[in-house]
Order: C-alpha cells, then structure tokens, then sequence
C-alpha cells in the first residue's frame, strides 16, 4: 500500500522501504511491472488491435521506477544545503531507476550507506517518466513495416533527448534549488541510453563488465590479456573469459567456435571474478574520440576505476624504447571534452592510483631506487587530437617546451578528463613505442622488436596494480574526495 508523503517528487505509489534489500526488490518488481506493460502492449500493435489507446494516455505504457531519500534537517548540513542560509526542512533526494536487477549489488552498497551515514528514509514508487519502447524492447522494431515503424510514436513513448543529458553530472544543478536533489549522477534514460551503446561498440553485454577496467590502444595487449585470463581461470582464480559475441571460457566449457571474423569498433574481453571483482580490458583503438566516446558509456556501470595502458612518443633524450611513463599531469590538446570540462579546469593526481602503478612496476619489472627512475618517468602526458603532430612541429614545439611534456599520445587525457567528470578513479601508465623528436619513429620492423619484449610486462603491470587498487577498495580508501563536486549526489 502507498505511503502517504508530504514532500513533492515526480512519482506515485511510494511506498516506505524499511531495508535496502527491501527497496532493491520493490525497484525489480516495478521495472518489470512496467517491462510486461510495454511488451503487452507492443504485441497489441503488431496484432493491429483496434482498441490500442494513444501513447498520451499515462494508464497505457511502462514508466520507470522512482527511489527517493528523506534526510531528516538535523542530518542536512552533512550534505551541501548550507549554502541555503538555513536548514528548517527536510531534504529530499530522488532518481529514476533502471535495470535494477543488474544494478542490485550498487544499489544495495549505495542505499546503505545513505542510511547509515545521513539516516535518510527509503521510499520506492512509480516515475512520471515513461520507458521508451527502444529501451525496454531493444530488437523490437527490426522487422516492422516501414508503415508500422512510422506509426510507432503514436502509440509508444520514444528517447527524450532533451532529458538525456550529464546535466547532473557536470555540475548544472548547483543553483536549482527547488524539488528533489538528484540522489545518482544519472537517470534512467541516460543509463539505458549507454546501456545500449555499450553492447554495440563493444560486442558483450553490460552485465559482464567487471568493476576494474584496462583501456588499451593495441591488439597485442588483448591477446597477451587473453593467454593471461586463461591461466587464471586454469589456476581457480577467475571464473570465466568473456571475448566479443558472448564466447565464454570457462575451466570446463570451451568455445565451440573460433573469435569472431569482425571485431566491433572496441571490442571487450572480461576476466570474470566473483562479484564483478575482476577485470575488462577494452581496446578503445586510436583517438579521443573513441576514449570520450566509450568511457561516456561505461561510467553509467560505476567502475571503482578505470587505467590506461597503452604506448606513447617518448619526448626526452634520455628515455629508452620500452621505458615507462606515469602521467602526473595532463597537456589537453584532444579538445574533445572542451565544452563541458574547459581546459583550465585542472585534473588532480589521485595518490592511490600513482601508488599502485608505482608498485607495481617496481614488482614487476624489479627495478629499484636509481634503476626504477631510470625506466620510469612521471610528469606531464600530451594528448593530441593529431596523429601526424610531428608534421606542425614548428608550432608546436614551444608549447610542449613549457609544458615540460615528457610523453604524447592520444588518449590518456580524455580517459582522464572522464574519470573526472564521472567520479571515476583515473591512471596512466604508457610504455615509450618511439622518440619522434630524437630520430626514432615508429616504423614496422622496430615496431615488432619492441612489442616483443614489452607488451607482457606492461599488462602485467596493469594487472598487479589493479590487485592493489583492488585491496584499497576494500579498505574503503580508493575513491578520493578530490572527484566530488559541492552538491555531490549520495549514491557514488
């Protein structure tokens, strides 16, 4: 039965949830609810049933789930409502949901520690939003007629892109003081908008994710990650292999079939742990565009944090093909995130991240004090938009000189810009593939020598620093406070 509430939210039926498993069942019950309504309904289309009533109608279609919290005013000045002047009321917080049973652990994990930290009220009810028939029937248009298809946004709600935005996320809700604070960084249009991306640009579907992810701009990493997967699941220590096209490795089932023929654009392969405790490495290619472009997508998953390992132009004369680069510091000549994350804004070093990569290619590679500086570098990353840069050397030769840039590439800094804006703990560690500026560019045969020797270490690498980031998230220390934004959201 219904709640009788006195605050204003944009839903119906809420219901008071006494416990965070309790409100995680209720979203299920209502996602699915809404799913069957919308899946009955589009087979009433297809049987041209007479009586189907306009889309208009709120009776007629599924909407998403609502989930709101009530912090009581004397836990209000724990969140950002001081800037007010005055706390006299309550404080409302809401979202729209989707997709909560692939969302039940985050949502349990965030609901909690609402309660706990702010003694917030749970309440679970029906959105004024509805699920558009794209979102909750993927492949259900395919085979319409051009005049059915046509006539589809008369009976059916469609994607609001107006409403499908990172509004919330890039800080645009800071001097909205009226109605409900956002309580996700995204709603539920926004989420299943990537949802659906992520399975086409990647060719595995969201739920086999892991909450570590490895981007990578080479094909050679993904099969040493692929050799590495296979023996950890031999050893018991992964669960499965998930390559593009849904084929599955376990310790006892092997694919039936060989690796796709065609790769997607970023193809996605999972070493799968209990509880998404493994890792995913992607092979984002070559560009900003591609890093801004699936990194949008995955942020909706809520990794607990993202690396780049992939290789780069070595800008000094003292660096070695094969050396290391760790990113201090980010030169943002990829202008791909410009409009929403200016330049200027400065994108903060994360201690827990550089310690990782640190140790571990101290562990790895073996090298210590004057040895481990001698094959590691840190400091500034320049990430161009332009491939052949070494062509307008001339202009841009001085601005890399007082940059102090030791390394270029193509990614790492949108990587890093997005783990930013998302609230996504962000590293860099890149292995020198030629020195542009000292004579040595990349050609094929010098290319193949220095994949050989380095790829597996680096991956290694990776790996190891994952494992102790991995130990930092369990100890509650990896997500930093310096990614949080004044009206910070509750759930992370």
């Amino acid at each position: 039965m219904a709640s009788t509430v006195d605050f204003d939210v944009p839903a119906t039926d809420l219901v008071a949830c006494k416990t965070p498993q309790e409100a995680v069942d209720r979203l299920i019950a209502l996602y699915d609810e809404a799913h069957k309504l919308i899946a009955d309904r589009f087979d009433r289309y297809l049987a041209d049933d007479d009586n189907l009533e306009p889309s208009s109608d709120r009776d007629t279609g599924g909407f998403y789930p609502y989930l709101c919290a009530v912090v009581p005013a004397e836990s209000a000045p724990q969140t950002s409502k001081l800037a007010l002047g005055q706390i006299s009321s309550n404080s409302v917080h809401g979202a729209t949901i989707t997709q909560p049973a692939l969302f039940a652990d985050y949502l349990k994990a965030q609901i909690t520690r609402t309660i706990e930290r702010y003694a917030a009220k749970i309440y679970v009810g029906k959105s004024r939003t509805p699920i558009p028939l794209t979102f909750a029937l993927e492949k259900a248009t395919a085979l319409l007629t051009p005049d059915k298809r046509r006539k589809l946004q008369h009976h059916f709600h469609t994607p609001n892109l107006v409403a499908t935005n990172d509004d919330i996320v890039d800080g645009e809700f800071i001097l909205k003081r009226h109605g409900a604070m956002p309580l996700s960084l995204f709603t539920a249009e926004r989420i299943d908008y990537s949802l659906h991306r992520i399975q086409h640009y990647t060719a595995t579907r969201p739920e086999h994710f892991q909450d570590y992810i490895l981007f990578t701009n080479y094909q050679r990493y993904v099969d040493e990650f692929v050799e590495y997967a296979k023996g950890e699941i031999e050893a018991g220590r992964a669960d499965a292999l998930i390559e593009p096209g849904e084929r599955i490795t376990t310790k006892d089932v092997k694919p039936k079939e060989g690796p796709v023929p065609r790769l997607p654009q970023m193809p996605a392969y999972h070493m799968v742990q209990n509880g998404h405790k493994g890792i995913t490495l992607v092979n984002i290619g070559v560009g900003p565009s591609n890093a801004k472009n699936i990194t949008d997508h995955l942020a909706v998953l809520r990794p607990q944090v993202w690396l780049m390992i992939g290789h780069c132009g070595g800008l000094r004369r003292s660096q070695r093909l094969g050396d290391y680069v760790l990113a201090h510091a980010y030169l943002r000549e990829d202008n791909v995130l410009d409009d929403v994350l200016p330049p200027s804004v400065p994108l903060p070093t994360l201690a827990e991240v550089q310690l990782a990569l640190t140790r571990a290619v101290q562990e790895i590679s073996g090298n210590v004090g004057r040895k481990l500086k001698e094959h590691l570098r840190t400091g500034t990353v320049v990430t161009t938009s332009d491939r052949n840069w070494e062509l307008r050397f001339e202009r841009n030769a001085v601005r890399l000189n007082q940059a102090r840039a030791i390394a270029i590439d193509m990614e790492s800094a949108t990587i890093a810009a997005n783990g930013y804006r998302y609230r996504v703990p962000y590293g860099t560690l890149l292995c020198v593939s030629d020195r542009p500026l000292h004579g040595e560019v990349k050609l094929p045969g010098m290319a193949d020598a220095f994949y050989q020797e380095s790829v597996s270490q680096h991956l290694e690498i990776g790996v190891r620093a994952i494992e102790v980031l991995r130990q930092e998230e369990q100890a509650g220390t990896l997500h930093s406070r310096k990614l949080r934004s004044f009206d910070e959201p509750f759930f992370r």
